[in-house]
């Protein structure tokens, strides 16, 4: 039973981590929008 809690307790601390380092990124981490253009050739409208 001690390795089942142990093994419980590495799963919630791994959870925990990657919560907390989502949670940095959406926090820290701002965006810049920026307009994005690509030509499409005349070729593939006329399908």
């Amino acid at each position: 039973m001690p390795s089942l809690f142990r093994l419980l307790l590495t799963v919630a601390l791994l959870a925990g981590l990657a919560y907390g380092a989502m949670l940095a990124l959406v926090t820290f981490v701002t965006p810049e929008p920026h307009e994005i253009i690509q030509n499409v050739p005349a070729a593939r409208l006329n399908k």
